[in-house]
């Protein structure tokens, strides 16, 4: 498959992503699922906030390019991070646990990253454990 049929590729399976039930909508074309649900009283973070998450990420293929590996979750300050988890972290709150799905163009865009095409949907299973 070319670039160009790779990158149309992703954007049907994330049109069709959208339409599955439970499936709700963020801004600039990003979407999540709800897995489990936290502290409905908990702090959203905030683009400053230090966050800590346990994460997978995996491309439409299913082939797992990134993981905080389960033990330890990763920390980063949230505008240091790709701009689709800015956006879904900032509606999440501590124990939420949501899998999100990132248009190519609020992750890597068109630029190869190891284990990830170019124009890929990014598909996250994102816990937000703790906001600093």
């Amino acid at each position: 498959m070319d670039k160009k049929q790779y990158f149309k590729a992703n954007r049907k399976w994330l049109a069709e992503k959208a339409k599955e039930n439970g499936v709700k909508a963020l801004s600039k074309g990003i979407y999540y699922k709800v897995l489990s649900s936290g502290d409905p009283n908990g702090r959203n973070p905030g683009p400053g906030n230090v966050i800590t998450a346990h994460y997978s990420g995996r491309t439409i293929d299913g082939k797992e390019f990134d993981s905080s590996g389960g033990n330890v979750p990763m920390a980063s300050r949230l505008r240091d991070l790709i701009e689709g988890w800015v956006i879904a972290l900032q509606q999440m709150r501590p124990g939420d646990k949501w899998e999100v799905y990132i248009p190519a163009e609020m992750g890597y865009g068109k630029f190869s990253q190891p284990g990830i095409p170019g124009g890929s949907t990014l598909i996250f299973e994102i816990e937000l454990v703790a906001v600093m």
